[in-house]
Order: structure tokens, then C-alpha cells, then sequence
């Protein structure tokens, strides 16, 4: 469960993708996702969080060195409305690993289907679709950050 000032997002993770449920839910146990917010807003595209300006969040990437996960690409996993995978670097990253500190949430209705294949979709979205409307929707700087910080919580629930 994801919570921020503008409601709660509730998300399920795949089994068939678990290097990136295992990353995920270790970041959200060790409290990394607490020190960040939804700092990338695209309306028709995606919201997207795992980074702050926070010294503390600085702090857990250097702890975990900034690892990186191998695709794990699934015919039946496609970048849908609600679709959760993990950002990656483009350049020199011929492996498309992912970056296990950010995510992001599909919020175009119509899906970011150009983006099957080239990012590992490890969950979605089965309440809060609301809430994701809410961020995508916030002012934002040029740089797509919103004005307004959105900060998170995120706990596992079984």
C-alpha cells in the first residue's frame, strides 16, 4: 500500500517477476521509499516516484550502491493502464537492467505500450486509480517534478 497526502494506491506484485518483487518489497521493509515522493508527473503517460532531495535518501542509495536487476521481461506483463515497473538508465545500459529505487505507475488509460520490452512491469494497480489521478494532475516545474512534493509511505501487506 502506497500512502501519500492525496490517498492511498494499493498495489498487487507478480510472482513470475522476482528479482523486482524481492528488490521492491526489501526497499519498502528497509524504509527506503519512505524518504522519497512521486517526483515525475506526465499527464496521458505516468507518475513516478522513488527519489527526494533528501540527504536520507541519498544516504540508502550509496548504502545499496545503486544496484541495478537483469530484465525480466513477460509476454503477459504489458505496460497497461494501473501497469507498476522500475525506471532504468537508457544510456550505456545495452542489458536494460533496471534501477531498483524508482518506479513508476501507468496512468494513461490507453496504456505506454512502446514501452513493452524495454522496462520489466512487476505489478499493478487494483485500487487508488483515483489518487493516481490526483498526482498526474498536480502543477509541475518544466522538469516535471510537481511544486508540491508528494511524499510516500509504502508497507507490504500480505
Amino acid at each position: 500500500m502506497i500512502k501519500t497526502r492525496l490517498g492511498n494506491i494499493k498495489i498487487q506484485l507478480y510472482n513470475d517477476t522476482p528479482q523486482h518483487r524481492a528488490s521492491f518489497i526489501f526497499l519498502v521493509k528497509m524504509g527506503y521509499f519512505d524518504t522519497t515522493c512521486f517526483y515525475r508527473v506526465v499527464p496521458d503517460f505516468i507518475i513516478q516516484g522513488g527519489e527526494s532531495e533528501r540527504l536520507d535518501t541519498q544516504r540508502y542509495k550509496a548504502r545499496y550502491e545503486r544496484y541495478k536487476i537483469s530484465p525480466e521481461f513477460r509476454e503477459n506483463r504489458k505496460h497497461k493502464y494501473g501497469a507498476v515497473a522500475l525506471a532504468r538508465d537508457w544510456k550505456d545500459n545495452p542489458g536494460k537492467k533496471s534501477t531498483a529505487f524508482e518506479f513508476y505507475i501507468v496512468q494513461n488509460r490507453k496504456g505506454a505500450h512502446h514501452l513493452d520490452g524495454e522496462h520489466t512491469v512487476f505489478g499493478e494497480v487494483i485500487s487508488g486509480f483515483e489518487t493516481i489521478d490526483k498526482i498526474v494532475n498536480l502543477e509541475a516545474g518544466n522538469d516535471e517534478w510537481p511544486l508540491n512534493d508528494v511524499f510516500m509511505k509504502i508497507e507490504v501487506i500480505n
